[in-house]
């Protein structure tokens, strides 16, 4: 008899069973828990489920149960599964203390609210305990690059990829390297860390996605779709592979398919990215009131951030920004996240809030920290081309402006302005 049926029938059967301790035992068998974790994530959650309510006193288990919960809010942005780990580690470490398993959870847990000061110090704590354990060093450098304390968090990284090279060192090094500009060095280690492969589909996937994300910034928009292609065949349905594909057929001019995938996207997670760009594509293809609709869902999730008290989302604030609406909010919204994290993209999203706010000075300001590690971002150099422009700086303008477009040529904002500045530098003579 195969491991999976059984376990699943044993598990089906523990309420009714006058041999539990029999059942239970076999639960305990190291193959049996290998067995699980190959399983798809719901029924990973529904095994840990039920061994959780029959052994309620095995904190291990109530552990893995909020791990199974925690890669379920991931393939699903879904917080309510975040709120229920949450809940179990709390539980956990309430029990008992010191309970390394649940300590490292609930770094895992404010990385995903954003705490990345307390993930922090709760990783160097940590790192205390078990400094030859690779995930706190990991969580450590996450929440440093969040921060914007970069060559800390290169040191932190370079340890956790000395102590196990695999999907999770990889990928957090391929982010590292595009950040510092080296685009080679970034693809290289994402195809590590695909290759490295993992038990959750759904991670591969989610690398997979990242390194369409390099190829679609820099203009390789083939090689984009095939990445994000390939996502969809590792993970079916996954949104932020059709998100990948619907900015591909966008930026090809093929309008239909971007808003189908788009649609796909938003069907799965409506984030509000998804619908921005959704708007766009419609938008593109003429289609003023279905536009509008994805405006208006726009505005809803904003509403909905309010009442929850999210004063933070600098992802919304350049979306209104770009859409030249709601400027206020969208400042309000990305001085609330430059509170929580330092980085460079909460800086460029600062500085195209103030640009759009008619505060440029303050814009460059902001811009200059966000170009300061020479990151491959098309928009950044877009965004600090049109701000030197509002103080005057023709020349720095045009550097910027060219340097969007030597990033990606098909970067049409930049094409766009530069071509405007010539005609107006030329109507000037």
């Amino acid at each position: 008899m195969k491991l999976i049926p059984y376990f699943l029938t044993a598990g089906m059967l523990l309420a009714q069973s006058a041999e539990p301790d029999r059942l239970m035992a076999a639960l305990k068998d190291r193959t049996i828990a290998d067995q699980i974790s190959r399983m798809k994530t719901d029924d990973r959650i529904k095994a840990y489920e039920t061994m959780t309510a029959h052994m309620k006193d095995n904190l291990h288990y109530q552990n893995l149960l909020a791990t199974a919960y925690i890669q379920k809010m991931r393939e699903t942005a879904n917080p309510d599964y975040l709120t229920r780990a949450a809940g179990i580690v709390d539980r956990v470490i309430n029990a008992d203390g010191g309970n390394y398993e649940a300590l490292r959870l609930r770094s895992q847990i404010e990385l995903e609210r954003h705490n990345f000061s307390v993930v922090a110090t709760v990783s160097r704590t940590l790192i205390k305990i078990a400094p030859d354990d690779p995930w706190n060093w990991g969580t450590l450098g996450d929440a440093l690059m969040e921060m914007g304390q970069y060559e800390p968090a290169a040191d932190a990284y370079q340890k956790m990829m000395s102590l196990r090279p695999d999907l999770a060192s990889y990928n957090r090094a391929s982010y590292y390297r595009f950040v510092i500009g080296d685009v080679n060095g970034a693809i290289d280690a994402m195809k590590k860390a695909i290759a490295s492969g993992s038990r959750s589909p759904e991670n591969v996937a989610w690398c997979l996605v990242d390194l369409g994300n390099i190829y679609l910034k820099t203009g390789q928009t083939a090689t984009a779709e095939l990445a994000f292609n390939a996502a969809l065949k590792v993970f079916p349905q996954y949104h932020a592979a059709y998100y990948g594909l619907g900015r591909v057929h966008t930026a090809q001019g093929k309008y239909p398919a971007a808003i189908q995938e788009l649609k796909q996207a938003q069907a799965g997670v409506p984030m509000v990215e998804y619908v921005a760009a959704l708007e766009d594509a419609y938008t593109a293809a003429g289609q003023k009131e279905e536009a509008k609709s994805q405006q208006k869902m726009i505005d809803t999730i904003d509403r909905l951030e309010r009442a929850n008290n999210q004063a933070a989302n600098r992802t919304l604030a350049v979306v209104y920004a770009d859409h030249d609406r709601k400027l206020d909010r969208a400042l309000e919204l990305a001085k609330a996240e430059l509170k929580v994290r330092q980085d460079i993209y909460t800086y460029d999203a600062l500085a195209w809030v103030l640009y759009k706010n008619n505060q440029p000075a303050e814009a460059w300001d902001a811009a200059t920290k966000a170009l300061r590690l020479g990151t491959p971002e098309p928009s950044f150099h877009y965004h600090a081309g049109l701000i030197a422009q509002a103080l005057g700086r023709t020349a720095e303008a045009r550097k910027h402006l060219e340097k969007a477009l030597a990033v990606n040529a098909q970067f049409t904002p930049a094409a766009a302005a530069l071509k405007e500045m010539s005609a107006t530098a030329k109507a000037q003579e």
